[in-house]
C-alpha cells in the first residue's frame, strides 16, 4: 500500500487508499442493519491489506456505523488506523452541542480520541451555523484536551460556499467530492488546487460516484480498452485521483471483499497516468456529458427556491439516469431524496426566478417539467 501525508501533518503517512464506512455489508438491503460478520470480516482485510484511514460520520448507516466500528475495531485494530468521523453540524442548537455530541461520538466509536474529526457537509448555510454557535473555538478545546487529533471539513455545496470556508481558518485537512466525471462538481478541481495552495490536504469522497463509473455502460468499457491495460473502469477512475498529488488519500464504500482486493491491489502499483491515459479519459468524460440532458453545473445559484425545488439535485438525478443509462436508479434516488421531502420539480410554480439567475440560461421551469416526466415515468 502506497502512502502520503497531510501538509500540515508531516510525520503521518496515511494510505493513498482509505475505507469509506457509508456501504458496508448490510442485511436485506436495510441500511440499518450492518452484516457485522460481514462488515467486520470487510474491515479487518482491509487494515491487513495495508489501509490505515478509515472514515465514517453520526449518520452513516442509519446511525448505525459509529458504534459497529467502536466494535469492529476493538481488541487491538483500533491502534492500526488513523480514525475519521464527523459533526453533525444539522444537529447543532446550542453551542453546549458541539462537546455533547463529540462525546457521544467518543462512546459510539469506543475510543478516547478522534484522529480526524470534520465538520460534516459544510456549505454556507451549515457554515453560519458554525459561526453563530462557536463550533471552532468548541472543538479547539477538544484538540487541546486530545479528544480530537486534527480539525477539517467536508463539503457539499456550491464552489463559491467552498471559497468562503477554505479561506476561513488554518484547516488541516478538507473532504472533498471528486471524480473524473465531475471535474466541475462542487468544489470540484478548482477547489483541490485551492486547497492545495493553502497546504491543506485534501480527502476525496465519491471518487466512483456512487459506483456509477464502476459499473459503466459497454461504449466506456470499449474506449478504456484502447488504453491496452487489464484495468476495471473502477481502477481508471481511482488512477485518475491518485495521479494528482494534492490528494492524500481517496475513500472507497468498498461494500464486499473482492471489492476491497481489487482497489488495494490498485492502489499498491498506482502511478501516475500518462498523457495518453489522460486523454482516453477525457473522452470517457465527453461521452457521458454528450449524454446530458440539461447543461446544469449544479452551481447553485438558482437557489433557492421560493417553493422548496432543489433544481440541481433534480437536474443532477436526471443526468445520472441518462448518462449511465440507468433510469430506474436515478427515479429511487429522485423519489427517495428530492419527491417525497416535496423538493420535487411538481413543485414548481413557474415563478421564474430561477432562469434569471441561471449562468448556463437553462429554461429551468420547462426542463423541469421535462426532469419530471422522466424521473416518474417508470
Amino acid at each position: 500500500m502506497q502512502h502520503r501525508s497531510f501538509p500540515k501533518i508531516p510525520g503521518l503517512a496515511v494510505s493513498t487508499l482509505g475505507l469509506g464506512a457509508m456501504r458496508l455489508p448490510t442485511i436485506a438491503g436495510d441500511p440499518g442493519r450492518i452484516d457485522e460478520e460481514a462488515a467486520t470480516g470487510l474491515v479487518h482485510e482491509a487494515i491487513r491489506a495495508g489501509v490505515n484511514y478509515v472514515d465514517t460520520a453520526w449518520p452513516y448507516h442509519a446511525g448505525a456505523s459509529e458504534p459497529f466500528l467502536g466494535r469492529a475495531l476493538a481488541g487491538g485494530w483500533r491502534a492500526r488506523v488513523q480514525l475519521a468521523t464527523k459533526s453533525p453540524v444539522w444537529e447543532m442548537k446550542a453551542e453546549g452541542d458541539w462537546e455533547r455530541i463529540l462525546d457521544r461520538q467518543l462512546e459510539r466509536l469506543a475510543t478516547d480520541r478522534i484522529d480526524f474529526y470534520l465538520l460534516h457537509a459544510l456549505d454556507g448555510a451549515r457554515w453560519d451555523t458554525v459561526q453563530r454557535l462557536r463550533g471552532l473555538a468548541a472543538l479547539e478545546r477538544a484538540r487541546a484536551d486530545g479528544r480530537i487529533g486534527h480539525l477539517g471539513f467536508s463539503f457539499h455545496g456550491p464552489a463559491s460556499d467552498f471559497a468562503t470556508i477554505v479561506d476561513a481558518y488554518d484547516w488541516e485537512l478538507c473532504q472533498l467530492q471528486l471524480n473524473y466525471l465531475d471535474q466541475g462538481f462542487q468544489a470540484g478541481l478548482d477547489g483541490l488546487r485551492r486547497a492545495a495552495e493553502r497546504r491543506i490536504g485534501v480527502v476525496v469522497m465519491e471518487p466512483l460516484r456512487g459506483g456509477a463509473l464502476a459499473a459503466s455502460p459497454p461504449a466506456i468499457r470499449s474506449l478504456l480498452a484502447r488504453g491496452g491495460r487489464p484495468w476495471s473502469p473502477a481502477e481508471w477512475a481511482l488512477r485518475w485521483l491518485w495521479s494528482r498529488p494534492e490528494v492524500v488519500t481517496v475513500l472507497s464504500g468498498m461494500g464486499a471483499a473482492a471489492q476491497l482486493a481489487e482497489n488495494a491491489a490498485a492502489a499498491a502499483a498506482a502511478a501516475p497516468l500518462s498523457a495518453g491515459e489522460l486523454s482516453l479519459l477525457e473522452e470517457a468524460r465527453a461521452w457521458y456529458q454528450a449524454r446530458m440532458a440539461v447543461p446544469c453545473t449544479t452551481c447553485g445559484y438558482c437557489q433557492p427556491c421560493p417553493t422548496g425545488v432543489a433544481i440541481a439535485d433534480v437536474f443532477n438525478s436526471w443526468n445520472s439516469g441518462r448518462m449511465f443509462e440507468d433510469p430506474r436508479s436515478a427515479a429511487w434516488i429522485y423519489r427517495k431524496f428530492q419527491l417525497d421531502p416535496g423538493a420535487g420539480a411538481d413543485q414548481c410554480q413557474e415563478c421564474g426566478a430561477c432562469v434569471e439567475r441561471c449562468p448556463q440560461g437553462i429554461a429551468i421551469p420547462e426542463r423541469l417539467r421535462e426532469a419530471h416526466a422522466y424521473l416518474t415515468a417508470g
